[in-house]
């Protein structure tokens, strides 16, 4: 069963077969069949969501042409009672991807000069309490070192963690910061890799005292309004922004949540052409100067290959000769998963949003599972 190219469907029928965009400057050695093929045999295995591969700068290359689409498939229902398909313009939550756009914010400020990445927490936030907010960097932050407290490891109530159910003048990136977020850490700062939300909660509490500006309004201004994203949004109350709904890994509704507790660490939502366009610009150096985004692809192996809002690495993928660079930045809340994947020397981007918390996308470097073979078809010659 392949996409549907430049053919409509209708209510069931596209929520059964998925439905595809017909590629825009199709690149030799592209193989939209192929793509194909990995998106079927996944539907068969329960896989609903939006696939997207687009073109975006190469290394080394500016951002003078829009993002162009070289595939686009989406696939089963955004309302399993209501039998609602999934549609191509539908918002997903961004969850952890708000992390890599968050990033892009600080590097924003590096560029002008306020913020500095090797200075500690309290140089921005002087007030905040927690014991080690003189030693934690901004680096540290960003690269998930701080050692500091996970909102995720508080009690669980009705199926999530405490935290993200706060309601009131206690939810916020400052808020949090007074609160949870300064309350004992976990490790020594630098001491390991360990990841958290409290890391990218404070990023955005930094960011507002630096600039004054609410983190919604250094969105709306940093990213949104330059590159002209009209869906994308920050969380202000529990299921803002996305209207494609989330199942557990047994197929029942997620529990409910405020999506707001996650601020600058997961609260934003969007269309997968809108994360497209993030990446486009991300890449052509329209967000973030090309130093500032070669440090914040520059990993530490160490680490885990992570880098600063997302993890760089080097990737064996099936049919590509030679190693592939990924930045990948992954995101799950509730039941949605999303990766979001920039291969800069071969200037694409894969995106994948999923509202099943079943589907299991593997793990790029054991050269098997979902990841692995959609890049691999996004990215490689077909070995066929």
């Amino acid at each position: 069963m392949y996409g549907l190219w430049g053919w409509g469907c209708m209510g069931a029928l596209c929520a059964l077969l998925g439905t595809a965009s017909q590629p825009r400057a199709e690149p030799a050695g592209f193989s939209p069949a192929r793509l194909d093929r990995v998106v079927d045999s996944a539907a068969a295995r329960g896989f609903s969501g939006h696939v997207l591969v687009g073109a975006i700068p190469a290394a080394g290359t500016s951002a003078a042409t829009p993002p162009a689409v070289l595939y686009e498939r989406v696939v089963g229902l955004a309302d399993r009672a209501r039998r609602r398909p999934i549609r191509a313009d539908d918002a997903w939550r961004w969850a952890s991807v708000t992390k890599q756009v968050t990033a892009a914010l600080v590097m924003q400020q590096v560029d002008s000069g306020r913020i500095a990445l090797d200075e500690p927490v309290t140089r921005y936030l002087p007030d905040f309490a927690g014991p080690t907010g003189s030693a934690v960097t901004v680096r540290q932050l960003l690269q998930h070192t701080s050692g500091l407290p996970n909102p995720s490891d508080t009690p669980r109530d009705a199926g999530m963690p405490a935290f993200y159910l706060g309601r009131g003048p206690g939810v916020g990136n400052a808020a949090a910061t007074r609160g949870y977020c300064a309350t004992t850490p976990k490790r020594a700062p630098g001491a390991s890799f360990e990841y958290n939300n409290c890391d990218y909660l404070v990023l955005g509490a930094i960011l507002e005292r630096v600039t004054r500006r609410p983190y919604a309004s250094l969105v709306r201004a940093g990213i949104a309004v330059p590159l002209g994203l009209h869906s994308l949004r920050v969380a202000g109350a529990p299921r803002d922004g996305a209207p494609v709904l989330g199942y557990e890994e047994d197929g029942r509704p997620e529990p409910a949540f405020n999506l707001a507790t996650f601020g600058a660490a997961g609260a934003l939502s969007g269309t997968a052409r809108d994360l497209l366009a993030f990446d486009h610009a991300l890449a052509g150096h329209r967000l973030v100067s090309p130093s500032s985004t070669a440090e914040m692809w520059r990993s530490d192996p160490r680490l885990g290959y992570a880098a600063l809002g997302a993890w760089s690495f080097p990737a064996t993928l099936r049919g590509c000769a030679g190693a592939v660079r990924l930045i990948e930045r992954r995101g799950a809340i509730g039941g949605i998963q999303v990766r979001n994947v920039i291969a800069p020397e071969r200037g694409r981007a894969l995106i994948v949003f999923t509202n099943s918390a079943a589907v299991e996308f593997g793990e790029i470097w054991q050269g098997a599972g979902l990841s692995h073979d959609l890049l691999s078809a996004a990215l490689c010659d077909d070995p066929a």
